[in-house]
């Protein structure tokens, strides 16, 4: 399994939310390639990067951070927030990301979110569903997660891997900077209803929100999880870096 960390990014500086909240912003380094290299130097080598100023200007605004960071390091980034256009998505690969995570792109203009699959292919393209827990088993949220749109977790996710997409960025809002630990219950849901595609192709599930402990990478691997994403729980310390180790 994947070790993932995270750098959001509000105003240059690396920051952790709360519940997706903007105004719970904690800033944790005004340096954010500082805390690259020391994820580098304790052998991480995936990061995940999200401009928080981009999702919610709906334009990519930190590209000069994703830049930075691509060329003085040798992580491999998957870059979201803000990402709406063309124009966007070259500016991300031109800055040095891998891959790239579409999430609000992917309900609000589907066929764009397609295309872009279609043309760079599924290890380039990841699906981010990031969603607000409900009886029916999430509703998907946009912008920032300042929006709850009508789709549901599962079939959403379903009906894009029946498209071709491979790899799913999945996040229970209502964990994410909790240190409460992961949506098992609905990833292992997740992951059982998309078992049999008719592409052929598993689906790789990367769980994000909640992780709070050694023993939470452990479940999430036990279900199947391709990669955990990392925030807080790095940055308060209840997870180490060198407790890390077992897994890179």
């Amino acid at each position: 399994m994947r070790i993932i960390p995270a750098i959001d990014i509000i105003g240059g500086k690396c920051v952790r939310l709360t519940k997706g909240n903007y105004s719970t912003t904690k800033v944790y380094n005004e340096n954010p390639l500082e805390v690259a290299k020391q994820f580098e130097d304790a052998g991480i080598q995936y990061l995940h990067l999200v401009d928080l100023d981009g999702a919610k200007a709906m334009q990519v605004v930190n590209y000069r951070i994703l830049e930075l960071i691509a060329s003085k390091t040798n992580l491999k980034i998957d870059f979201g927030g803000g990402l709406k256009s063309d124009d966007d998505l070259h500016v991300a690969f031109n800055s040095g990301a891998r891959q790239i995570t579409g999430g609000s792109i992917a309900v609000k203009d589907s066929d764009t979110f397609t295309r872009w699959l279609n043309t760079y292919g599924p290890e380039k393209i990841m699906l981010g569903a990031d969603y607000y827990p409900s009886e029916a088993g999430g509703n998907i949220a946009v912008s920032g997660w300042q929006e709850r749109s009508n789709h549901q977790f599962i079939p959403f996710v379903k009906a894009y891997q029946k498209k071709g997409i491979r790899y799913v960025v999945g996040t229970d809002i209502s964990k994410d900077g909790m240190l409460q630990g992961p949506a098992l219950h609905l990833y292992k849901k997740l992951l059982d209803a998309c078992a049999s595609s008719s592409t052929g192709q598993a689906l790789k599930l990367i769980a994000s929100g909640g992780v709070a402990a050694i023993s939470d990478l452990e479940a999430l691997k036990t279900i199947g999880c391709e990669g955990v994403i990392i925030g807080k729980a790095l940055y308060e310390n209840t997870i180490k870096l060198k407790d890390l180790e077992r897994f890179i």
